[in-house]
């Protein structure tokens, strides 16, 4: 049994695989980052100093009764709370990572069809009119049927 899942494991479609979820999981986390380090904390400025992981509706109040100043200090007095701050930075983060992914593919298809398929060989071999059987080209007569072929 392990030798069967080793065979599987090694082919080369699975570690193709593998190799692109590791990468794309290290790809998100830096898109992550850059939305929440580098990307909102200027738009949060433009927008009136907002900081958008701290945007928040308190559905229910925690031990400790609000108004919370942020989402952890409501997250540690236990309220639930509606987090559309945050998840604003993910949609961002989403369509970030989707919009590489289309530029990815859309250069991968310009490779492929860079990629001009090899001239057809000339042809071999002639079919006799009147059997269908393939002949060469310099054929006068057919070996098959032996009809005269006309040139």
């Amino acid at each position: 049994m392990f030798k069967e899942f080793k065979e599987f494991a090694m082919r080369g479609s699975v570690l193709d695989m593998a190799v692109g979820i590791i990468i794309g999981a290290a790809f998100g986390a830096i898109i992550a980052s850059f939305v929440t380090d580098i990307l909102m904390p200027p738009i949060g400025l433009l927008l009136g100093h907002v900081d958008f992981s701290n945007l928040f509706i308190t559905l229910a109040q925690g031990k400790v009764a609000g108004p919370y100043d942020s989402l952890a200090a409501a997250q540690a007095a236990g309220a639930v709370t509606f987090n559309y701050g945050l998840f604003i930075n993910k949609v961002i983060s989403f369509l970030i990572v989707a919009f590489a992914i289309f530029l990815f593919i859309r250069a991968m298809n310009r490779l492929k069809r860079k990629e001009a398929p090899a001239p057809a060989a000339a042809p071999t071999s002639k079919d006799c009119p009147y059997c269908l059987i393939a002949i060469p080209l310099k054929a006068v007569r057919c070996p098959h049927c032996t009809s005269e072929l006309k040139s």
